[in-house]
């Protein structure tokens, strides 16, 4: 087992922004919208214009989005046809699992992805209203201040020596005429007669 002090030698804690959480949810919702008149039949239901983002509220995580619905209906004994418009908004919990003890806090980012397009599931008329439920998969990702442990080389030299292997011969030439081979024994005098 190795001891605190020498543990510390080998790693070194990092703290970084990483994914701490992830997952997705398939989610229904019903909704209901009254035309102008009592429709007879549902001709058609298409969603338009989403719009979502992540939220995180006391230590929850949430999505929050709208859509608008067009639905295109017939009246007047299916002889005549309109189309009602309505803007739907929604807010999903996302109960995601946090990893290694993670929270969320007030520098927590939540990233949303769409992945499965809302649609409606099942229309119908009810009355003088039509009912309808839209499905839609939704993915998040917490990210979040997280800690990561590295190994360390304490003897790892990561620099590469320089060696200037291309000497001109002008630099051979410079030695040659600076060097003075008398040198030695010019100041070996000097100092004996002092």
């Amino acid at each position: 087992m190795i001891g605190g002090n020498a543990y510390m030698a080998y790693f070194k804690e990092i703290v970084t922004k990483a994914v701490v959480g992830k997952g997705k949810k398939v989610t229904t919702d019903k909704h209901m919208i009254k035309p102008d008149v009592a429709p007879n039949t549902v001709l058609g239901c298409w969603i338009i214009n989403h719009r979502f983002n992540g939220a995180t509220s006391g230590g929850d995580t949430f999505v929050n989005g709208s859509y608008d619905v067009n639905v295109w209906y017939s009246y007047d004994n299916d002889t005549k046809t309109g189309v009602c418009s309505g803007n739907f908004a929604y807010s999903d919990k996302m109960n995601v699992p946090l990893t290694n003890g993670a929270r969320i806090t007030n520098n927590t980012e939540v990233i949303v992805t769409s992945l499965s397009d809302p649609n409606v599931v099942d229309v119908k008329v009810d009355g003088d209203s039509i009912t309808f439920n839209v499905r839609k998969e939704m993915g998040i990702e917490v990210v979040g201040d997280t800690k990561i442990r590295v190994n360390v080389e304490d003897n790892f030299d990561d620099y590469t020596e320089i060696v200037d292997d291309e000497v001109s011969e002008a630099v051979f030439e410079e030695i040659d005429r600076e060097v003075k081979e008398d040198y030695l024994e010019e100041n070996s005098l000097s100092t004996d007669e002092a």
